[in-house]
């Protein structure tokens, strides 16, 4: 399957200043060694929102269907998707205790987005000098300066 779709590298990030408070999230698309940046910001808002967000603009910006690495240093994002979603989905929305799960509306977003694609969702530490991942955390210190700024 993978070997007949497109295969495209996505690093993502998302951060706050303070959280809750100013977010940005920013992704990376890498296709065929071509380069998409995406990135926004949201007021009143936290870390996880900012890392959920940047993995839906993200999968949102694919045309069509693609073998996907996307490679995020959120341990919340990468778990969410491969460890937790499919007990979510099992009872509704609802977590391990009955009560409702923080930012449904992106999960729930991610969930219809990831399943356009074949996602490998790889976790890789955080400000550990890998190049892509520098370079998203570097944006969203950018964004977030402009951010409180203005």
């Amino acid at each position: 399957m993978t070997k007949e779709l497109p295969c495209v590298e996505i690093y993502t990030d998302g951060g706050c200043v303070p959280n809750p408070g100013n977010g940005a999230w920013v992704a990376i698309l890498v296709y065929k060694g071509h380069e998409k940046i995406l990135m926004g910001t949201e007021t009143q808002t936290t870390n996880n929102r900012m890392e959920l967000k940047s993995a839906v603009e993200a999968l949102k910006a694919l045309k069509k269907p693609c073998y996907v690495k996307l490679y995020t240093d959120s341990e919340y994002l990468k778990r969410g998707m491969t460890e937790w979603l499919p007990n979510w989905l099992k009872k509704d929305w609802k977590g391990s205790k009955g009560g409702s799960i923080k930012n449904v509306d992106l999960w729930e977003e991610l969930a219809t987005q990831s399943q356009r694609h074949k996602i490998d969702w790889i976790w890789i530490k955080g400000h550990n000098q890998h190049p892509y991942n520098e370079r998203c955390d570097k944006l969203i210190k950018e964004l977030l300066r402009g951010k409180s700024k203005g």
